[in-house]
């Protein structure tokens, strides 16, 4: 024991004859004192306690009163006689069950018998003590408690630096704590005293005592710290323990949280006095000490901290997790007690003032060639993650106002300012606009004032964010190109603001890295013209640096990344990726890329030094061709296998795009003839060698990158834990930007490779392709990522996994990783469906959906075949990639749109449901829709729907998928329903019908009794009676039918632009359509027929065919350019396609039964008249169509196979062709009642009557159709006889007759015998005549044209347009010449006119306004023919007879205008085309258009002067059109047009 209770040894052991010769009143001694009288031992006894010393006498004294009193002032003289107090408040007593409490035996009775005996018995003993020293008994027992805290502190065998206390010293504090606590509240003791006696021995105390009288409130910290007089000492001394308490914190001990606890009362004690605004005077001292103190411990632990992280401490050393444990003090839970947040605020203030400002020791120029190695993923992770808890506290905009403050106003530590940057752009959520507005704000000031600190400043800022990559920031060529590239630049203001900008560039210049010069000299500041030499300054000073650093612009690739601000790459690997994206870009548009273009031009050095070696190095090609059949998936060599086995030793036969490419560019004269022989020679010679040869040298080359693949696996392993862990998702962001460095390793990636602005992403879908080593990473990635996303799931819900999969894929969206992604996510889903396994389907639906978050931030993908090469958003890319087609793609879809819907309803709140929306495309919603829908009968009843708590996202994460139950548990969800109510979300029947015409019924996953029941059950039960606003048609079955067809006409126009197959006619985009739609079409439309009358006398309504017909016309762009007429040709084929499989009365009203009245024909005749006679050739329609509208074939009521199946036009079940009829019906098609016209006619009362009012109709309103049935009478006589039998006994209606005797007439004239009259009007027999002459093939038609006399000169004048007709047709389809050319037929009707003096002039003269015949032939040629009539008058420019000519008065204004038009022809190109098409390229055969615009021109100026002067009466029209064509012609004209007002002007003139 530490207390004697006498001055000699007093615990020896005694035996029992010595214990009884004790004087009684020891004998009677309390365990208290025992402990003290037992203090020391004898030799070889053991020290015994005051309780095991008289427990057995307590009982045995039987005392009275007055012996008791005399016992205890005997025992009080012996105690303060020989009382040492420094021991005694050392005493620990033992246990309370065995203790003899002395209160038992001293005043049990009395007011002080509970009150803690060991205290009761030392205050007595200090009072006693202090007034026998005569000083006062609280500062007494401050020094005594004071000494016996020390005593224990230094009791501890451990030698110092130490803080914490080992579990005997805690024991002994607390029975001393227990003392002071009791000498404190009797008030007999002194906290100043007992400070001042402390600090005399600070070196000796330990920081746990000093925190344990804190938390026993015997002397607050504060206290403590105020009591000492010099602050520099105070600082120095807790500055030192606080840093062995952080080691101690962190280190593995029993104790770890008593150290926390300690640090967290310390720091909040320090928060709270140096950053408390209204500080407590309640102190002893200056309250701007304390403050003073606390802020100068707080600086000195940050500063020691920051020092260590710039020596570089080593992870695990006890530095590292002393700073670790600092810098965990800033976590907000920490300040969790201090009631004001004000003080925590301001002290994060403080700290990160400190740290921008910590040893300002670089300069800007240091700063502009360092920055790129403090990106986020380089700063070490605990600086890092110190700044993620300082923003934490602090809002954004407070964030970025501070950091501006400070910049502002002091010297700063550019390393750790433009970390701090980095790490602000990665972690908060909105610091791309935040940092934005603040580089603005920046180059606005700076221009204003010329503030080069602003400018550098804003610089600096920039160039950091954009290093973190396309997520967190543009790319620095695109922020520079939008902050000065335009004239709305902040440097457009003035001249001044132009030098300004040039100078501080030019400063920059020797510091500044390559790539920032070849940014700011290829993206140029934009500069008004007169201040060009600031530029061109500038640019000769960034040129002659970069010469310096031997990089050259001329040097850069086509294709360079110029946001990187990484090293320059070499020429040669730049130039490998550069061949690469030029074949890529040849492959989608077929055309030299323009970069290669110019760089044959104006990069010549490059060109030939380095792209060209790389395009023509020696290869060992594929054997595997590019074939472009349709369904054919197999483009270069196919995934999952091996390019090595794929060898072969020759080019070949058909040339890839490689081949392709350098081909074209020797056609164009790029390639220099030494080089690509060279080339072709080495490539015999290394086709010579053994694959395995090639095959070795080709392994070899990756193995300088197996290391950065190795890095990135490890970084990839390490994300799970923080996924799965949620202690570990501060680390995430850290983990991330950890895989974003070794990604840009592994794939040589810049340090910004984001500049997506103007450069969307070119895929191909039919030939997704990339290289072995990105196909490697890619799927690192994605296999990373699904396994990520199943762990975390197994642990947490989507909704509670934290944003790592939303960082993961912002990392992947590079700008030269996102092509491979792409390309590699088309191979899984398009190719390789369905060998995916559940958790591959999962995992990339998820990705799907973060894609779609992302949308905003990514390029449009631009798709080639078989879809449209279009810009579509990154979302809509997978409606493209999962078809429904099949039986194993309907199936990949439905389990897709499962999980990514499921994934998006569980990963996002209801309050952010919006972003949900935006995460999946409407396409995959439709989709699952669809499939849903067909798949399962039970969805298309009501819904019964689940229980809310029910996630849909549960059973995708069992080990075994039931995806049926998986999407039957999603349809039944409250959530989807709400999601199917937004607009653009709900299926229609448009989009049903377009899915379902992409189903193959041949490998459907229905029967087809199945699938014509779920039509039927969609079409009548589901989205007839469904009202329009949610897609239906309101049970409306013409809209039903008219929305049919507008689908089906878009799908099969769709389908074949898809096509690039060289016979585009009978491929069809390599898949075929569901041809069970049509016959819906049919059905309906069979129902449509057989509906109720119209009520009264009112008006009918048009066909519905008609009116989709004429809308979808109108909406397609009008022109004669080449495009356009391909465009409206094909439309007008799907529209013709479509009325051959529909009943005749679509095409031929049917007339009521007790009228008189002809069939409606209106909206046909509008047609043919307005569209189909422009497609029309030599005056007729094709025989189907005719054939269609008399109705003389049976018609099928099965869809014409090649509307979905071969072609986008007629197929075997009705098919006909420009040259003649086509086969007959298919009989498996089907058959429906025939409708046509004479059966139309037949349901009148007077059948004849009605057949010969339409026809007669024909004659004025559509003359075409008369003239295609005298083409075709030999075709449609007999049918038209046998089914005008079935109807009628009567003759063939006289109209009928009337077409055959017209074509019994034009036989006539080509026989022996004489010619009879003329049938019926000349125009028609001519066509008739016409018709016959073409197929007769004779050598010369002069003796029949001989036959013609007697019979009018109309039929000649007719006879004459419709040869022309021919001439100008057989300029169009040369293939429709017979054996006599199409010039002499015209030459020799020409002769025949000119000799009987026949006026032909007028047929070049024909107007819309012409009333009679005019109009009507008009409407037998088509537009674009009459266009050419020019052509046609010039080319028998030898036949003309000029004397009679001359004398027409219509002549010169006749040949004047045809000489115009055809100059504007050929100005057009016109011409041009005709003659190739013609002719086949051959420009000599009967002339080219430059010499028979020349010997036009050279007629009419020989011609002009002879005209007689009544030609010249409207030549004023002519004059001021000739103006700009042919000033010589126009000065013609206008000279005879004055010699014929003033004669006089050009007679002799009479000098007398």
């Amino acid at each position: 024991m530490g207390a004697r209770a006498c001055p000699r040894p007093m615990g020896r052991k005694r035996g029992p004859e010595s214990e009884r010769r004790r004087p009684w009143l020891v004998r009677d001694m309390s365990a208290s004192q025992a402990l003290g009288a037992a203090s020391d031992l004898g030799q070889g006894g053991c020290r015994r306690a005051w309780v095991e010393l008289l427990a057995g006498r307590v009982k045995r004294q039987k005392l009275g009163p007055e012996g008791e009193q005399k016992v205890r002032e005997s025992a009080v003289r012996l105690l303060r006689s020989h009382l040492n107090l420094g021991d005694l408040v050392l005493e620990v007593e033992g246990p309370p069950g065995k203790q003899l409490c002395l209160s038992r035996l001293i005043d049990y009775d009395g007011p002080g018998a509970h009150i803690d005996l060991s205290s009761s018995l030392i205050g007595s003993a200090l009072r006693d003590q202090a007034a026998q020293l005569g000083v006062p008994a609280a500062v007494l027992c401050s020094q005594v408690v004071a000494s016996g805290l020390v005593r224990v502190c230094e009791a501890d065998a451990v030698p110092p630096p130490k803080v914490l206390l080992t579990p005997d010293q805690r024991k002994k504090l607390s029975s001393l704590f227990e003392i002071a606590q009791n000498l404190l509240a009797q008030s007999m003791f002194s906290r100043l005293s007992f400070c001042q006696e402390l600090w005399k021995v600070q070196n000796s105390l330990l920081l746990e005592a000093v925190w344990r009288l804190h938390v026993q409130s015997i002397v607050s910290l504060q206290e403590l710290l105020e009591s000492h007089a010099d602050s520099q000492a105070v600082v120095a001394w807790l500055s030192r323990d606080l840093r062995l308490l952080c080691e101690q914190t962190e280190a593995p001990c029993k104790h770890a949280d008593v150290a926390r606890a300690m640090l967290a009362d310390f720091v909040q004690m320090l928060v709270s006095r140096g950053f408390q605004k209204n500080a407590d005077v309640r102190g002893t001292v200056d309250p701007e000490w304390m403050s003073q103190v606390a802020v100068a411990v707080l600086e000195r632990m940050l500063a020691s901290a920051l020092e260590a992280l710039a020596a570089g401490i080593q992870e695990g050393s006890a530095a590292h997790k002393a700073v670790s444990c600092w810098f965990g003090v800033f976590s907000g839970h920490m300040y969790g007690s201090i009631i004001s947040t004000e003080s925590p605020k301001r002290f994060f203030c403080h700290t990160l003032t400190q740290i921008l400002t910590h040893k300002p020791v670089l300069k800007v120029s240091d700063a502009v060639q360092m920055q790129r190695e403090w990106s986020f993923a380089r700063t070490p992770p605990l600086l890092s993650g110190l700044y993620r808890r300082l923003f934490v506290i602090l809002s954004p905009e407070e964030l970025v106002g501070h950091l501006q403050e400070v910049l502002e106003t002091q010297e700063v530590n550019w390393q750790h300012v433009l970390s701090c940057v980095s790490t602000l752009v990665i972690c908060l959520p909105d610091a791309q606009q935040l940092v934005n507005d603040w580089v603005s704000r920046l180059l606005t000031h700076a221009f204003e004032s010329c503030d080069l600190d602003s400018m550098v400043l804003a610089f600096l800022v920039a160039r950091q964010a954009a290093l973190e990559g396309p997520a967190a920031f543009p790319s620095y060529a695109a922020w520079f190109q939008a902050a000065f590239g335009s004239a709305r630049g902040f440097h457009g203001s003035s001249k001044k603001a132009l030098v300004f900008l040039f100078k501080f560039l030019s400063d920059l210049v020797p510091f500044e890295a390559p790539r920032y010069l070849q940014v700011h000299i290829l993206h140029p500041p934009l500069v008004p013209s007169k201040y060009r030499t600031l530029l061109t300054d500038y640019v000769a000073l960034a040129r002659t640096r970069l010469a310096d650093l031997k990089v050259s612009v001329e040097n850069m690739g086509l294709y360079e990344d110029l946001s990187s601000a990484g090293d320059v790459t070499e020429p040669r690997c730049q130039a490998a990726q550069d061949v690469e994206k030029a074949i890529m870009v040849f492959e989608h548009t077929g055309k030299i890329p323009a970069a290669v273009l110019e760089a044959s031009i104006f990069r010549r050095s490059y060109y030939l030094s380095h792209f060209l070696p790389a395009l023509l190095t020696p290869r060992v090609v594929s054997t595997r061709r590019r074939e472009r059949g349709a369904g054919s998936a197999e483009r270069g060599v196919p995934v999952g296998v091996s390019p090595k086995s794929c060898l072969s030793s020759q080019l070949p036969r058909v040339p890839d795009s490689r081949a392709a490419l350098i081909e074209s560019l020797r056609r164009a004269d790029k390639i220099p003839p030494s080089l690509y022989s060279t080339y072709r020679q080495a490539c015999s010679t290394v086709g010579e060698k053994k694959p395995e040869d090639a095959a070795s040298q080709r392994e070899v080359e990756p193995s300088c990158k197996e290391e950065p693949l190795g890095l990135l696996t490890t970084a990839l392993r390490e994300l799970r834990a923080s996924v799965t862990d949620p202690t570990q998702r501060d680390a995430l962001l850290a983990q991330m930007a950890v895989i974003s460095e070794q990604l840009r390793s592994a794939l040589g990636l810049g340090e910004d490779d984001s500049d997506f602005e103007g450069a969307p992403v070119q895929l191909s879908v039919r030939a997704p392709k990339l290289q072995p080593w990105e196909q490697r990473v890619v799927d690192l990635l994605l296999t990373s990522f699904c396994q990520n996303l199943m762990a975390a799931s197994s642990v947490a819900p989507p909704d509670r996994q934290g944003p790592w999969a939303a960082h993961f894929v912002r990392t992947l969206c590079r700008r030269r990783l996102l092509p491979a992604l792409l390309s590699r996510l088309c191979q899984l889903l398009h190719h390789q469906g369905p060998s995916l396994s559940a958790s591959h389907v999962v995992g990339l639906a998820a990705l799907a959906v973060h894609l779609g978050e992302s949308r905003s931030a990514l390029p449009e993908v631009h798709v080639g075949p078989p879809t449209p090469a279009r810009g579509l958003p990154v979302p809509e890319l997978f409606d493209i990639l999962l078809p429904c087609r099949t039986q194993e793609s309907s199936a990949l879809c439905l389990k897709f749109c499962t999980a990514a819907i499921s994934y998006s309803l569980c990963k996002f709140s209801p309050q952010s449901r919006d972003i949900s929306y935006s995460c999946l495309s409407p396409g995959l919603i439709k989709k699952f829709q669809f499939m849903v829908f067909r798949w399962f009968s039970e969805a298309r009843d009501p819904p019964s729907w689940e229980d809310p708590a029910s996630s849909p996202w549960r059973p995708l994460c069992l080990p075994s998928v039931d995806w049926q139950r998986a999407a039957l548990c999603l349809w039944k969800q409250r959530t989807l329903r709400e999601l199917l109510k937004q607009e653009g979300l709900h299926l229609t029947y448009r989009d049903w019908l377009q899915l379902e015409l992409e189903i193959q019924p041949e490998v459907d996953s229905l029967s087809d009794t199945e699938r014509q029941d779920f039509h039927q059950w969609a079409i009548h039960q589901h989205f007839l009676p469904a009202p329009s606003a949610t897609g239906g048609c309101d049970g409306d079955l013409e809209v039903a039918c008219a929305t049919l067809v507008d689908v089906l006409m878009d799908f099969c126009q769709s389908s074949r632009s898809y096509d690039h197959s060289e016979n585009s006619d009978l491929v069809l985009g390599g898949c075929t359509g569901n041809r069970d739609i049509f016959s819906r079409l049919q059905e309906m439309a069979a129902d449509l027929e057989q509906g109720p009358a119209p009520l009264g006398h009112a008006a009918p309504r048009g066909h519905f065919l008609f009116g989709v017909f004429c809308r979808r016309l109108q909406a397609l762009a009008r022109g004669w350019d080449v495009a356009s007429r391909l465009q409206r040709q094909q439309e007008l084929l799907m529209c013709k396609r479509i009325l051959l499989g529909l009943p005749p009365s679509v095409l031929v009203g049917s007339p009521r039964l007790e009228q008189l009245a002809a069939p409606d024909c209106d909206d046909f005749f509008h047609l043919v008249n307005s569209e189909l006679r422009n497609f029309s050739h030599d005056g007729a329609l094709t025989h189907d169509i005719t054939a269609h509208f008399f109705r003389v074939i049976s018609f099928p009521s099965a869809p014409p196979a090649s509307l979905l199946t071969q072609t986008p036009g007629l197929g075997p079940c009705v098919r006909g062709s420009s040259r003649g009829p086509g086969p007959r019906a298919n009989p498996a098609c089907g058959r429906v009642s025939p409708q046509g016209l004479l059966n139309a006619c037949s349901r009148s009362r007077d059948p004849s009557l009605a057949a010969d009012l339409t026809l007669t109709a024909c004659q004025t309103q559509c003359p075409l159709l008369l003239t295609s049935a005298l083409l075709w009478w030999p075709h449609l006589e007999p049918e038209l006889h046998r089914r005008w039998r079935r109807c009628s006994q009567s003759p063939l209606p006289a109209e009928l007759r009337r077409l055959q005797e017209a074509r019994h007439f034009a036989r006539s004239v080509l026989s022996p015998l004489a010619a009879p009259p003329t049938p019926g009007p000349a125009w028609l027999c001519a066509a008739a005549l016409h018709f016959v002459i073409r197929r007769a093939g004779k050598e010369s038609i002069r003796w029949e044209l001989g036959q013609l006399d007697g019979q009018g000169e109309e039929l000649l004048v007719f006879l004459f347009f419709f040869s022309l007709m021919g001439l100008l047709s057989s300029h169009l389809t040369p293939q429709a010449a017979g054996s006599l050319k199409p010039l002499d037929v015209c030459a020799e009707v020409l002769g025949c006119l000119q000799r009987k003096r026949v006026s032909w002039l007028p047929l070049f003269q024909l107007t819309e306004t012409d009333a009679g015949l005019g109009r009507t032939l008009l409407r037998l040629a088509p537009d674009h023919q009459v266009r050419l009539l020019p052509l046609a008058f010039y080319s028998l420019l030898s036949y003309f007879d000029e004397d009679a000519l001359l004398q027409e008065d219509a002549f010169l204004h006749v040949a004047v205008n045809m000489y115009l038009k055809l100059v504007g022809l050929f100005v057009a190109g016109e011409t041009g085309a005709v003659w190739t098409l013609a002719h086949g390229g051959d420009l000599q055969a009967q002339g080219d258009p430059v010499s028979l615009i020349t010997n036009a021109r050279l007629f009419l100026l020989q011609s002009i002067p002879r005209c007689p002067k009544r030609s010249f009466s409207d030549v004023a029209e002519l004059l001021g059109a000739s103006a700009d064509c042919d000033p010589e012609v126009r000065a013609a004209l206008l000279s005879r047009q004055q010699a014929v007002l003033d004669p006089d002007l050009y007679q002799a003139p009479r000098l007398f």
